[in-house]
């Protein structure tokens, strides 16, 4: 027999209720249990070991580690095996007793893994970061334009004047990403770029998708447009250049106009004025193919489907918060985006997703 609140409440229910909502509640304890361990240097411990590690080796390893709390590190890494960081594997010579090894998730936190992303994860990481999500609830009955400025009274741009240790770390995050990106994108979409003689890469940043492209097409002129501060004193190649200016007013025409992750950091306005003035300078090219490339998250809200696909739209979501906290973007869905590139009066689209979070959206004039 069930038991029951006074209410009517199924008890029961209400417990499984109390799980879901705790699970969720901590879910900054795999965040923070991560950052622990990358701040002790297990995950390079565990690596530089080449093969299972057991707790007891950890521990011996962990020499600043103080001896009355080495009985502690067994459950930093049990959090972290549920967490899909670390996995067990039997010990060769011992098929009864187990170590520990990476995942392929902890795997591109190591410093020599060409796809190294921890400067992105130790930026969102950082207290400057997530102080603003405390100040969400206040922000959506003020007039501020975002939680960060409710914080701290600043944009994140203009706080990056005052601390700028922060904003390199993120510019250096965001230069892993693009290097990860752009791996899969000249190999898995190059036939976006295929017959094309120019390319501008709009807010490219010091240059790194665009110098991927260049290489993998030595005949196509290349461009790399962002503020003046940004690519002073940046060397280009024999088909690659960097000119500065400003993205809101007029940049470089080319067959193909490409946009990485410029267009969520900025509000539906600020997008339309960007996207105008894409359109306007492949418009300009009187040539078969002109258009413009976005890669940027495309959101598929569709929780009947597997659940790597549901987790995928609800990281997609994650950042879509971030977004709504730190700057004046959002992430999109693909009724979204119609409406920005309809309303600029491109023709149309096509979406292909490229892996994991990021899609590359082919834009015809």
């Amino acid at each position: 027999m069930l038991l029951r609140h006074s209410n009517g409440e199924d008890a029961i229910e209400a417990l499984q209720a109390q799980a879901h909502i705790w699970r969720h509640a901590f879910n900054f304890v795999s965040f923070m249990s991560l950052k622990c361990a990358l701040d002790l240097g297990i995950l390079d411990i565990i690596q530089d070991h080449g093969k299972p590690m057991t707790i007891t080796e950890l521990v011996a390893a962990l020499q600043m580690l103080n001896p009355t709390k080495a009985c502690d590190i067994y459950r930093l890494i049990r959090i972290l095996v549920h967490s899909d960081f670390f996995a067990r594997q039997k010990l060769d010579n011992d098929a009864q007793e187990e170590g520990y090894v990476l995942t392929n998730s902890s795997r591109i936190l190591l410093k020599n893994n060409p796809f190294y992303i921890t400067p992105t994860l130790k930026a969102t990481m950082d207290p400057i970061i997530t102080k603003p999500w405390s100040f969400l609830g206040t922000w959506f009955q003020n007039n501020d334009h975002t939680p960060f400025a409710t914080a701290y009274g600043k944009t994140l741009w203009d706080y990056f004047t005052n601390d700028p240790q922060l904003k390199d770390l993120i510019n250096d995050g965001l230069a892993s990403d693009s290097q990860l990106v752009t791996s899969v994108l000249v190999d898995k979409c190059k036939g976006a770029f295929e017959g094309l003689d120019s390319l501008v890469d709009v807010g490219g940043d010091i240059g790194t998708t665009t110098k991927a492209i260049a290489d993998t097409f030595p005949l196509m002129e290349c461009t790399v447009f962002d503020l003046p501060n940004i690519v002073a004193g940046l060397q280009g190649s024999k088909n690659l250049k960097y000119v500065g200016g400003n993205m809101f007013e007029v940049f470089p025409t080319g067959d193909v106009i490409l946009l990485k992750k410029v267009l969520h950091n900025r509000n539906d306005e600020g997008c339309l004025t960007i996207l105008k003035r894409c359109k306007e300078a492949i418009s300009s090219q009187d040539k078969v193919g002109r258009k413009l490339i976005i890669i940027d998250m495309v959101v598929r809200e569709n929780k009947q489907v597997n659940d790597e696909a549901s987790s995928l739209t609800k990281t997609q979501l994650f950042f879509d918060m971030l977004m709504l906290v730190l700057v004046v973007g959002k992430e999109r869905r693909e009724e979204e985006w119609a409406k920005l590139l309809l309303a600029v009066g491109f023709s149309y689209y096509k979406i292909t997703t490229i892996v994991g979070l990021t899609s590359l959206i082919e834009v015809y004039p």
